[in-house]
This record gives structure tokens, C-alpha cells and sequence, in this order.
């Protein structure tokens, strides 16, 4: 679809991969709300890029009714939710606690279904639209260390695939992206973000692969599509 002037909602949108697809987006001629949890960075962001935003946290399932209805009466309806919000724990198996589990399914499977629910009946309103979910490729093989983290991505590949079944009948396309590692904020203690790796992808080429995805004309979509670093 065209993105000139389309409405979209992007979760976890002031720093890395959220910022570069705000700003790739902008330059598209959409309409972008952000989404994020510190309230002066948000702010700070929206402003640099002109956009929208709304501060909430995305585990917190309570709320999401109360905050899709803001966002979307900020935006005036919406075309498009991105769900790239996420949180990562690491340790092995001798370390897991059922703590960690639910902090991080809590952010990552509850709270990006649970949104998505309450933002449908307006997708569904405006004749549809795109779902776009950030997972990894830490769910799509395992590795050491990754039980907490991949699981949750695991299952964020698995829940798609039963929306795509579900809402190809209401003219939404659900689509995901597995992005290899790229250097960002993500599980830095003080959100700061890491520099960027000669070899390693960057934000911008997650980026371009959302836009792309969701350029495509709508009488098709994009199922699924993973993102490597050519010579990491």
C-alpha cells in the first residue's frame, strides 16, 4: 500500500529499531505515533522527529483498552500497528527463574497480543490494514543462554501465523520481521545505545525491510521474512 498519509502506530519507537522505522516511515509521507516508556525521552524524540507519541508501557495489559482508544483518537483512526516494543533476560537453564519468564512474555507474547486485540476493532473499522511484529532470529533457532528471550520470540513467530489464518478475511495483513543482531539500545541497563559494528547490521536496513513490506501492493503480503548481516 501507499504509505503517504497513512496512520501508524509504532510501539517502542524512541530509540534504535523503533526510530529508524519512525523515521523511514516520516520520509514515506505517513502519519507516526511512538510509543515508548521514559516519558522524557519520548517527548525529546517525538519532537526531533515531528511525530506523535504517547507514553505506556506495553506490560501493562490493564491499560492497553484505555491507551489503543487515545492513540487512536490522537491519530484520527489507524492503517498500521508495528509491535516492535521488547525486552530481553539472559541465563542459563541452572539460572532461569519463573521471575524472568514472566517479566519478559509479560513485554514481549501478553502485552503485544493484548494490544493488538484492543487496536482491532479500529483496523477493522478503517477496512483493514497491516500488522507488522518484530521478533528475531532468536526465534528461529535457540542458542545458549536464550531460553527466557528466544521462547518468547518462538512464540511471537508462532501467534502471527494463526492471526494471518484469522484476519485475511477483514483485509489485514499480519506479516513478521527477524531481524540478526543489531547494535542498538536493547537490554542496555541505561538505554543507551551501543555503536554500531562493521559487519553488523544497522537499524536502517530493518527499517527498509518494514517499509517494504508494507509498500507492497495489498492484494499481497508478506508472510514471514529474516534479516542477516551479509559478512557479520
Amino acid at each position: 500500500m501507499s504509505l503517504q498519509g497513512k496512520r501508524v502506530i509504532l510501539t517502542g519507537g524512541s530509540s534504535g529499531l523503533g526510530r529508524a522505522t519512525a523515521e523511514a516511515l516520516l520520509k514515506k509521507g505517513a502519519n507516526v505515533l511512538i510509543t515508548g516508556r521514559n516519558p522524557e525521552k519520548l517527548e525529546r524524540v517525538a519532537s526531533e522527529l515531528n511525530c506523535a507519541f504517547l507514553n505506556f508501557d506495553i506490560s501493562h495489559t490493564d491499560q492497553h483498552k484505555k491507551f489503543a482508544a487515545k492513540a487512536v483518537e490522537l491519530m484520527g483512526g489507524v492503517d498500521a500497528l508495528i509491535n516492535n516494543a521488547g525486552i530481553g533476560e539472559f541465563a542459563t537453564i541452572d539460572e532461569l527463574t519463573l521471575e524472568s519468564f514472566q517479566r519478559v512474555y509479560q513485554t514481549n507474547v501478553f502485552g503485544l497480543a493484548m494490544f493488538t486485540q484492543a487496536l482491532l476493532p479500529a483496523l477493522k473499522a478503517d477496512g483493514g490494514g497491516d500488522i507488522v511484529n518484530i521478533a528475531s532470529t532468536a526465534g528461529t533457532k535457540g542458542f545458549a543462554y536464550g531460553s527466557v528471550y528466544a521462547g518468547s520470540k518462538f512464540a511471537l513467530r508462532g501467534m502471527p501465523q494463526c492471526w494471518q489464518s484469522e484476519l485475511r478475511k477483514d483485509n489485514i495483513r499480519v506479516m513478521l520481521v527477524n531481524p540478526s543482531e543489531v547494535p542498538t539500545a536493547f537490554n542496555q541497563a541505561e538505554r543507551v545505545e551501543r555503536e554500531l559494528v562493521e559487519g553488523k547490521l544497522t537499524p536502517q536496513e530493518i527499517a527498509h525491510t518494514i517499509v517494504s513490506c508494507m509498500e507492497m501492493d495489498s492484494r499481497g503480503f508478506i508472510p514471514e521474512v529474516t534479516v542477516w548481516a551479509t559478512n557479520p
